[in-house]
């Protein structure tokens, strides 16, 4: 199990030399872009870019576009953007370079605006206009409402429940999710992957069905009692999400999994704008930079699940933190819980799905990355980062396998 794994790696750099970029003289090139604003806020906003591949395959792409108003990239994940003038140029990072026929990558960035927030409509990939179809003439897309169904890299959601009892996946996936769970048997924990006792699922049974936070708020931003009832509605939502998952499956003994926030970390008290006692209140504990909630309350600093020196008391203990930091680029997840950027998630905390938060809470389940290689090729999914912006039914089974492996550790 990786404690800490980074994710959705950061991302406002300059151009790596050495790129593999196929140019249209090497592969033809066709391309769709969907660009969408998921959130918006004074001065601010957070959008997704989605590309879907329609030419011969690339290993290696460039998608450019000028901001019609004067926009400007603050902050970006699973690519590397820079930006001159209204020219904003993205490029692949490590993992998500290869696009095959019909293939797909995305990203996304905050970005900031003075006035008008206008949507770019031109994009080119390695140096070809994006037209939507093969063969069409290289003329900027139209200027249309974007499209109402999801863009190619997010996979419907399943329609039907999922099976009451036994272990039964689609025989497609039969394969892949065998190749998963041999891959993470052979490097978790040094090959020990049974041995590790704190996994979400261990801290989730350790409650009998319930999960407590502590959210590390590290950052200068004041919170009002508004927002932070937000963050806590988010955060419940999205937990649900995974939780959902195993409703009804294979002896998955809960209906539902209350998640409670229990404290907040911060540097001075005076940014938490609220004087009720509804949390505990951390103040100035540094840990790895950051205000740290109670070490004594901490899941991870007490796996033995005994919390006799909490202030608060055992009820009040945390089995993950939400870590916000000011400025972090993509994220990391591990037992300890979930990190990424504060303007990230309070950005896109009424959002569907807050697809950076999804992917490191799969971390926490012992989900693994999906960096060097592709079980499940052509096809995204929330675990292999950039390539789905919500949970799909590959990375469901992934999350029933990992209870089918270690359900008897529960008595079930």
């Amino acid at each position: 199990m990786r404690r800490a794994v980074l994710t959705s790696g950061a991302v406002v750099a300059s151009l790596a030399g050495g790129l593999l970029v196929a140019t249209a003289a090497e592969a033809a090139v066709a391309c769709r872009v969907n660009y969408t604003v998921t959130s918006q806020w004074s001065g601010g906003f957070t959008a997704n870019v989605a590309i879907s591949n329609l030419g011969d395959p690339v290993n290696g792409w460039r998608l450019t576009w000028s901001f019609p108003t004067g926009q400007s990239v603050a902050q970006a994940w699973n690519a590397s953007v820079t930006q001159s003038g209204a020219a904003v140029t993205a490029t692949n990072v490590s993992w998500n370079g290869a696009m095959g026929t019909n293939g797909s990558a995305a990203f996304g960035f905050n970005g900031q605006f003075s006035t008008t927030n206008t949507n770019p409509t031109a994009f080119s990939l390695n140096g070809v206009a994006c037209t939507g179809s093969p063969g069409t003439p290289t003329t900027a897309p139209p200027t249309t409402r974007p499209p109402t169904t999801p863009p190619a890299t997010t996979a419907p959601p399943v329609t039907t429940a999922p099976p009451s009892s036994g272990w039964n996946p689609p025989s497609n996936l039969v394969q892949p999710l065998n190749a998963v769970w041999t891959h993470q048997e052979q490097t978790y924990n040094n090959g020990n992957l049974y041995g590790f006792r704190n996994y979400g699922w261990d801290q989730l049974f350790a409650n009998r069905g319930y999960i407590n936070y502590c959210v590390r708020w590290d950052s200068s931003a004041t919170v009002s009692a508004q927002l932070r009832d937000e963050i806590h509605a988010a955060l419940k939502r999205q937990y649900k999400k995974w939780m959902d998952v195993m409703v009804g499956h294979n002896n998955w003994p809960y209906t539902d999994v209350p998640v409670n926030v229990v404290g907040w970390a911060v540097r001075d008290r005076n940014q938490l704008q609220w004087t009720d006692s509804s949390v505990d209140i951390y103040v100035n504990n540094i840990r790895e930079n950051a205000p740290q909630c109670s070490e004594p309350c901490g899941r991870f600093f007490n796996q033995s699940g005994n919390y006799p020196n909490c202030p608060g008391g055992a009820s009040r203990h945390y089995d993950h933190s939400l870590w916000l930091t000011d400025g972090f680029g993509g994220g990391a997840g591990g037992d300890w819980g979930q990190r990424m950027g504060r303007e990230y998630f309070v950005n896109a905390r009424n959002s569907e799905n807050i697809h950076i938060f999804l992917h490191e809470l799969g971390h926490t389940y012992g989900l693994d990355d999906f960096y060097d290689w592709d079980p499940l090729p052509g096809q995204g999914f929330i675990m292999k980062a950039g390539s789905a912006s919500q949970i799909t039914e590959f990375d469901r089974w992934m999350f029933r396998d990992w209870w089918r492996h270690l359900k008897s550790r529960y008595g079930y």
